[in-house]
């Protein structure tokens, strides 16, 4: 497809009935959907079977980013509700934010959010966005973790009893605002299997932010801003990646670590990588991933990666009541020569 695709050539008719609101009961129960190229039939398993997909040569990378409990819901001193929604730290210990309603919060407005945590409003910046200072009395984490909620993402309605279960188990690092999804599935037992099958395990860290997820305007692809965001390749996991058999990549936003080094030259930095047909990979040779919401970039990535059978792909899967999005199934999938 030429540069010349809009938002239009991404869309599909995405059921609410598909669309998971809660994680499988067991993570390695989630469906795993096999795509084995065109014209072959896909295999159905369970993420249990993602080790037998995996051996010797193969180096599985993870984002071990930890999502930040960033939401806070609060009262403007004029006592109506707010919520302030911490996308990522600036300079001199400020935070980009998303703050509702932002119209009647005027700059240099303190909340109160807890005690010994407030957060003064500052300037609107792009995007509709807001800088705000955080006042916590000892470490903000900590502060966070007292008072914030995990931002879920807008599609998800439902209560979630357990929101553990939007962390990976290997999450390490603080400072994301939407899991890694593709990873939730994965178990310790999961990763010990694929270690036991001779393949290895390496490590990056995406700080994911919503421009991740923010839909494609109705224009034009070339029309499409893609905001940074934080990445970090470890020296050991570029090592390890250069001197694989196959690489593969366990979700989008390691395919965009790798694929943003190896554009960049340099393994850590801000990268505004969009991902889009044509493109050249140059890392990744298999994708472990969930399925993606109509008119995403994370879909076009997708159709980079796969080409347009995409189409079938996810039409089969629905018919299949496969569920989708964050908590919904996932897929294996290998790299179109």
């Amino acid at each position: 497809m030429s540069f010349s695709a809009s938002a239009d050539d991404y869309d599909y008719h995405l059921p609410a009935a598909n669309i998971a609101q809660s994680p499988a009961v067991e993570r390695s129960a989630a469906k795993l959907f096999v795509d084995q190229g065109a014209g072959v039939e896909p295999r159905h398993l369970t993420m249990a079977n993602v080790p037998d997909l995996l051996g010797p040569g193969d180096v599985v990378v993870l984002n071990d980013t930890k999502v930040l409990p960033a939401r806070l819901r609060v009262r403007r001193p004029t006592g109506g509700a707010a919520e302030i929604l911490l996308l990522e730290p600036v300079a001199d210990g400020r935070w980009q934010a998303l703050v509702r309603p932002s119209k009647k919060i005027a700059p240099g407005t303190r909340i109160e959010v807890a005690a010994g945590f407030a957060v003064v409003v500052g300037a609107r910046i792009d995007g509709g966005r807001r800088l705000v200072e955080l006042e916590a009395e000892g470490s903000v984490e900590a502060a966070l973790e007292a008072a914030g909620e995990l931002p879920l993402p807008p599609y998800i309605t439902e209560t979630v009893a357990d929101m553990s279960r939007y962390q990976t188990v290997y999450a390490t690092h603080p400072g994301s605002v939407a899991a890694p999804t593709a990873g939730l599935h994965l178990t310790d037992q999961i990763l010990a299997e694929i270690e036991e099958r001779g393949a290895q395990i390496a490590r990056v860290q995406l700080t994911v932010g919503l421009d991740t997820f923010r839909p494609l305007g109705d224009g034009l692809l070339d029309e499409h801003q893609m905001h940074s965001e934080a990445y970090r390749v470890p020296q050991k996991t570029w090592d390890l990646v250069e001197s694989a058999d196959r690489v593969v990549a366990v979700g989008t936003t390691v395919v965009r670590s790798l694929e943003s080094a190896a554009a960049r030259g340099a393994l850590e930095g801000r990268t505004d990588l969009f991902i889009r047909p044509p493109y050249d990979f140059v890392v990744v040779d298999a994708m472990l991933t969930n399925f993606h919401l109509p008119k995403s970039t994370l879909l076009v990535m997708i159709e980079a990666f796969v080409g347009t059978r995409w189409r079938d792909i996810y039409d089969t899967a629905i018919v299949e009541n496969y569920r989708m999005l964050s908590f919904g199934d996932g897929m294996f999938l290998s790299r179109k020569e």
